[in-house]
């Protein structure tokens, strides 16, 4: 009989007990081992069925058993030990408290999912485990974050494969009362909540709950709540769900009630309103016009609110494809803010932002990272080819620009280690390095040696193991009912076989089937006598995607074949509680996408913390991180006919590393038994990929190269009641209308003998129509350097020339002149242009405005 309502009812805890509460409340026991090993001790059984959450592990154990617990003086002392180190934790100066003055005092930080533990479904794949990561490691550093995204009473989904290998899907609903939250309260104990005024009259309204995520907060909007009529309970209902109306409805909540959400925190607690906004990714971006909204309700023009809200914007693109942005037709966009939703911004500013009015672009469309570029003074993609590959997409924004110069910087993305290191190597380092930091330690020192390194690794890959076999056998029994397991889930997978670990979200630029390009020759790796291997395979496919659903189905039949079958499998339902076991257990880690298509990928640095090694496309992260000791390239065959050419390239140059390469070095054993040349890399991976790869890195670079610039800029432009923004706003108006008539018509240079040498000096004169404008608003300069084809100025330097005292020509009357020199450093090829751009001290990039005139 099944129930008709279902709800969580929490445990009352014996007072001596009492600080078990907090510790399983503040996410940070996700990632502190002896939090979790706190928890673990109540009953192992009960936390491993539990999936390890320790607000469902207090539910559940038995009140007999916290009763024997609470007369456990030394379970006791080590709850109340683990609090007061918490409460240290939360308090205590670090990093971030240390910097100089002028890092900004709080940050929003706003995303679409989350991905913190297994116990929180709220993410889906990268996107949100990189969130996660991004505030485990500002929580450790100090840095002021208040997160804001959306509460899926659903989450992602539930991932199940049925007998025919085809992925099915499941919602299983989530009850918040049984979920680490709390809702944000006015005084009088009435939940807090925010509205948006909608089209036909509605209003959505959604509640706040808050989560702790060590010392960051996290807000989270739901709006499954009694106040909305039923249609738009369902506005949260799961992530990436439903059709396009209802995906711009997820993101006028996250941004536009996201800020309002922040508001209310600011108003009913200490919390101190973000000088810096950081977008990540473009689902969030109406975040900005609702800070512009309030800007214009404080006396602002549009023009000087853009301007604010610009300064103090960090826009981060995840992207390498065009296809992977979200746009919305035109008329849909205008519905939603034909309303009372932001009554202080017309339709026309709102569509403005978004337009693709620019080459190539689309008319009538709605895109959302174009907006998060316009509404962004600082933008950044998440590597370094990343970064290229989004100046190449985007530099349509700044035409006339060299890509280089497209506003659009690159920080590598980073994981977090606590989080994602398995306990034993932090044991390892602790027992034989004394360090409590693998990602620090001196893995190169003799006093770790060889025999302690593979043994460590045995075992990680001895425990994904045990735990393959422990979830297909539960995978079975949840579809067989009654029915016992095959007898050979017993024996899946060996602990003693060269492993292959691939897991990640099956869009088809991932490629998830290439290694099944040729079965015969995949069949032969697999079954050698001499090096066996064995694959483990875990991933989700979008629920509408059913090209990637057959890609999943084309996998699973051929593990299940009766000859692979102990080599091969795919383990269902991918999340942080498998990856934790399947990263460090494995012993390459395999990534084949598209070059260049995987705008990072992190999966692999995961692995990396662990000792893996890495078998990769140069793309993503391992483009810049590759060094020929820490894995293996696949080449890459960008030169090939066509898709199927590209493949069958790819896929041989990764049957030839595995059986060539890889598994002869992997059996290569000395007289214990260990493969000395392979933990060589793994040393090597671990002494210079873990401190590179930590999210500790990453956050740092963002807080020096983004958010206090960002500061910076914010408090330039509102100092002196936003003398800063009118002054620049009327300066780009200015400018932009005086543009058109701004000309380079004559160029003059000499200095130099017709036969120029190295070291001599071109001294070059530029005539500049400045219809209006004064020297002080424009950047005149030389663009200089090699010539390629056509005269085309290779990767160009610039030289900035000087205004020339008086210098009206009367040749060319009005024209200023402008001078200076340039050196010749190189022989070779040499050539050079004259152009203008708009200069202020507010501005971040010569590029920004998207204005400039070149000689012709």
């Amino acid at each position: 009989m099944k129930a008709i309502r279902r709800f969580t009812v929490r445990t009352v805890l014996p007072e001596s007990l009492v600080a078990l509460e907090e510790l399983a409340t503040n996410l940070r026991w996700s990632w502190h081992v002896p939090t979790r090993q706190l928890f673990e001790r109540i009953s192992p059984e009960t936390w491993d069925a539990i999936g390890h959450d320790p607000i469902g592990l207090l539910g559940a154990v038995e009140p007999s058993r916290l009763e024997e617990l609470a007369g456990d003086a030394d379970f006791v002392d080590t709850a109340n030990r683990l609090l007061a180190e918490l409460h240290s934790y939360l308090t205590e100066p670090r990093w971030y408290q240390s910097l100089p003055e002028g890092a900004p005092r709080s940050i929003g930080y706003f995303s679409p999912e989350f991905g913190i533990a297994a116990a929180l479904p709220q993410y889906s794949g990268g996107l949100g485990i990189l969130a996660g990561d991004h505030l485990k490691s500002a929580s450790d550093l100090g840095v002021p974050i208040i997160a804001v995204g959306l509460f899926y009473r659903a989450g992602y989904f539930a991932q199940s494969i049925s007998p025919d290998g085809w992925q099915e899907e499941a919602y299983p609903v989530l009850d918040p009362d049984g979920l680490p939250l709390t809702v944000l309260r006015h005084p009088d104990g009435t939940a807090a909540r925010i509205a948006m005024s909608l089209p036909d009259d509605r209003t959505l309204y959604a509640r706040i709950w808050q989560v702790a995520v060590g010392r960051i907060r996290l807000l989270l909007l739901d709006t499954d709540i009694p106040d909305n009529e039923e249609s738009l309970r369902s506005v949260t209902d799961r992530l990436y769900g439903g059709g396009g109306e209802h995906r711009l409805l997820q993101e006028l909540l996250l941004g536009i009630g996201g800020v309002r959400a922040i508001k209310l925190l600011v108003e009913l607690s200490d919390a101190e309103f973000p000088e810096v906004f950081h977008t990540n990714e473009g689902h969030a971006g109406f975040l900005g016009l609702e800070r512009i909204s309030d800007l214009i309700g404080a006396g602002l023009s549009f023009g000087e609110a853009l301007e604010v809200v610009r300064a103090g914007t960090v826009f981060t693109t995840h992207t390498p494809v065009p296809a992977g942005i979200d746009r919305f037709p035109a008329d849909l966009i205008a519905r939603y803010f034909a309303t009372e939703l932001l009554p202080a911004v017309s339709v026309d500013q709102v569509l403005e932002l978004g337009a693709e009015n620019y080459e190539g672009g689309t008319a009538d469309t709605f895109n959302m990272a174009v907006m998060g570029l316009r509404l962004g003074q600082r933008a950044n993609g998440v590597s370094q080819l990343h970064g290229r590959v989004s100046r190449h997409m985007f530099g349509a924004l700044w035409p006339g620009f060299e890509e280089d110069e497209v506003p659009i910087t690159s920080v590598t993305n980073g994981v977090h280690a606590p989080t994602w290191t398995d306990p034993k190597l932090y044991q390892l380092a602790a027992s034989t390095l004394g360090s409590d930091n693998p990602t620090t330690a001196d893995w190169a020192s003799p006093a770790v040696s060889d025999l302690d390194l593979w043994g460590v690794r045995n075992r990680m890959r001895a425990a994904l193991v045990a735990d393959a076999r422990r979830r297909v056998t539960a995978a079975w029994a949840e579809q067989n009912p009654g029915v016992a397991a095959p007898a050979w889930y017993g024996q899946l997978l060996d602990p003693d076989v060269l492993t292959i670990g691939f897991a990640r979200r099956v869009p088809t630029y991932k490629r998830l089937t290439l290694m099944l390009h040729d079965r015969d020759r995949l069949r032969s790796i697999l079954l050698s006598e001499e090096h066996p291997v064995q694959i483990v395979i875990a991933g989700k496919s979008h629920p509408a995607d059913d090209e990637g659903k057959r890609l999943i189905q084309q996998l699973v039949e051929f593990s299940q074949e009766p000859d692979i079958r102990g080599r091969m499998v795919f383990l269902p339902n991918y999340d942080i509680a498998m990856a934790q076991q399947l990263y460090p257990g494995t012993d390459i880690w395999l990534n084949n996408p598209l070059r260049p298509l995987e705008a990072c990928g992190t999966s692999g640095m995961k692995a990396a913390l662990n000792g893996s090694l890495n078998l990769s496309i140069l793309d993503g992260w391992w483009a810049e991180f590759y060094d020929e000791e820490n894995g293996w390239a696949i080449p890459s065959a960008d030169s090939a006919g066509d898709s199927a050419e590209r493949d069958k390239l790819e896929a041989e140059a990764l049957y030839d590393l595995i059986e060539h390469q890889i598994a002869p070095r992997f059996y290569d054993r000395d007289e214990d038994r260990v493969p000395t040349r392979w933990v060589e890399s793994i040393r090597h991976t671990l002494s210079t990929l873990s401190p590179a790869l930590s999210a500790d890195r990453m956050v740092r670079e963002y807080v020096e190269r983004l958010y206090r610039p960002a500061a910076h800029s914010a408090r330039a432009v509102t100092a002196d009641s936003y003398a800063g923004a009118r002054d620049l706003a009327a300066w780009k108006a200015r400018v932009t209308r005086a543009w058109p008539s701004v000309s380079v018509p004559y160029v003059e240079s000499g200095g130099v003998d017709s036969a120029p040498e190295v070291g001599e000096t071109l001294q070059v004169r530029a005539h500049v129509n400045l219809d209006g404008l004064s020297p002080e608003d424009v950047l005149v300069q030389v663009a200089h350097g090699r010539t390629g084809a056509g005269d085309e100025l290779l990767a160009p330097k610039y030289t900035d020339l000087a205004p020339v005292e008086g210098s009206a020509s009367s040749e060319h009357t009005g024209a200023m002149q402008f001078a200076g020199t340039v050196t010749l450093e190189r022989a070779g090829s040499f050539g050079y242009n004259v152009r203008v751009v708009p200069k202020h001290p507010l501005l971040a990039s010569v590029a920004e405005l998207g204005l400039i005139v070149l000689a012709h």
